[in-house]
């Protein structure tokens, strides 16, 4: 029998070459990767994957990204290339992307800016000179006659959160109704930030609780309440409670000011409320050597200058409570002159869960309250050696006679929703949107929402340990060198004596 090496090898290569084919066409909905970062940074979150599968229709995305891009931004159009096409894998063909590369083309910069995609310039190294470039770097998600924009996209840190975030409103068809309540005389002004945040996911909108609470409000925003509530306010809110609604309450026991270094305990019958959830505010200011700072005048010489002092009354949380999934993945959130929460008078038809506490270098000031943030003119700021307090706490509540249950989140910091407070951090706001995702039922993006966190900081340890640690650093680089230098000896003595046994 004849072998023919010709057609033996071309159906070989041929047979190579439909199953390299067939292969790569499974493993674009059939893949595995292996992410070895700490936050799975380079893969599909489940909670994207779970906004994936309530897709119904066919959404697209253009991508406007101009071409030779500088180093960085190169990186990061092959970031949103690679996580791009793991949506389109996960949609069951109902998410289609497609890049377009502006350059020179003045049509599509046109288009790109007709629908919301701005160009932005950049200072480029060119032929070894400085150059000013013009660029386009966003995208647009259409979804029947609905459209998003991400107008720049100049990292890659919080991406797919914005990506996902974008595409659960466009599929949502019934948003939840977040209400904020009234509590000031100009509520707009003191919680913008936080009714912008808001409104990327909900539809918000402020009410006053001396009014009946509509039926399609879902959660209710509280914060800082100053003086007693009035008798129809009372009722509504107890009213809403009893039929299943749930609250975002900010509320502190002390009234302070930082600039009269005053404070006042806050009288209100919104803390009757709250006890008989099983949230009882002590009358105190919680103080943690963890804290923020504050800038303080003090005599240098012959000038008066603003010094940086840490200021124990504005703790940076870092102890959370891993089971919960409302703060899983955190690590670090602000507060204002927060107050201890007691979780000791628990009603019978009540559960409640501590959220997370100060460290263990606290301690609580009550009776006399002396807001000085220099050390040597208030003793207070020198002892914290005590336990952690709780500073926020989750309350289910399961009404007896109508078999609802209501929820309630308290977060012992009047200043937590206010534009001059906690509204403006950033760690702040990913806690406050867990919390209301958490308590309109929507939990898809709270594992996303935390996986994003950038903030990296160092844990504190004891004076001995790092004495410990310093030691170790000094003595065992030495310890290791001297210890080579043995083995080497060791091992050319062992070979001149070999050496010397064979030319005797």
């Amino acid at each position: 029998m004849k072998f023919d090496l010709k057609r033996s090898v071309f159906l070989s290569v041929a047979a190579i070459g439909l199953a390299l084919v067939l292969l790569n066409l499974v493993s674009r909905n059939w893949f595995i990767r292996l992410d070895l970062t700490d936050n799975k940074m380079y893969s599909l979150s489940e909670s994207s994957k779970n906004v994936l599968k309530q897709i119904d229709d066919l959404l697209t995305m253009k991508v406007y990204f101009s071409d030779d891009l500088p180093g960085e931004y190169g990186n990061n159009r092959r970031y949103l290339q690679d996580i791009l096409e793991e949506y389109a894998a996960f949609s069951d063909g109902n998410l289609r992307f497609e890049f377009y590369k502006p350059g020179a083309d003045d049509k599509l910069e046109q288009e790109a800016q007709k629908a919301g995609v701005q160009p932005v310039q950049l200072q480029v190294v060119e032929n070894d000179k400085m150059e000013v470039k013009r660029v386009l770097m966003g995208l647009t998600i259409q979804y029947e006659d609905q459209k998003e924009v991400i107008p720049l996209i100049q990292s890659t840190t919080g991406l797919e959160y914005e990506i996902t975030t974008k595409i659960k409103k466009l599929v949502d068809a019934n948003k939840k109704v977040i209400a904020i309540v009234n509590t000031d005389e100009d509520p707009e002004i003191q919680n913008q930030n936080i009714s912008m945040l808001l409104r990327q996911r909900y539809q918000v909108r402020n009410i006053n609780l001396a009014q009946s609470i509509p039926d399609n409000i879902d959660v209710i925003l509280i914060n800082g309440v100053k003086d007693s509530l009035s008798t129809d306010a009372k009722e509504n809110l107890t009213a809403f409670i009893n039929r299943g609604g749930n609250i975002f309450i900010a509320q502190g026991r002390i009234y302070t000011d930082l600039q009269t270094q005053r404070a006042t305990p806050i009288q209100s019958d919104i803390f009757d409320l709250l006890y008989s959830s099983g949230l009882k505010i002590q009358e105190n200011l919680v103080l943690d050597r963890n804290c923020s700072r504050v800038s303080v005048q003090q005599n240098m010489g012959f000038i008066r200058m603003n010094v940086p002092m840490e200021y124990p009354f504005l703790p940076i949380v870092r102890n959370f409570n891993k089971d919960e999934i409302i703060v899983k993945g955190l690590e670090q959130l602000s507060v204002f002159f927060p107050s201890e929460i007691d979780l000791d008078s628990v009603p019978n038809n009540v559960n409640v869960t501590p959220l997370f506490s100060s460290s263990n270098h606290s301690s609580t000031m009550t009776g006399s309250y002396n807001l000085n943030p220099d050390p040597k003119s208030n003793p207070a700021l020198r002892a914290l050696n005590g336990p952690g307090k709780i500073l926020a706490a989750k309350a289910e509540i399961s009404n007896i006679e109508t078999g609802l249950n209501s929820q309630i989140i308290l977060i012992s910091d009047s200043r937590f929703l206010l534009d001059d407070g906690g509204g403006r951090i950033p760690e702040n706001h990913i806690f406050l949107m867990n919390a209301i995702d958490y308590l309109a039922g929507d939990q898809d993006l709270i594992a996303l929402r935390s996986r994003e966190i950038t903030n990296r900081p160092l844990e504190d340890i004891s004076d001995d340990a790092k004495k410990t640690w310093k030691w170790i650093n000094i003595t065992l680089p030495s310890i290791l060198i001297i210890g080579f230098g043995f083995f080497r000896l060791q091992r050319q003595r062992k070979r001149a004596s070999i050496l010397e046994e064979i030319y005797d």
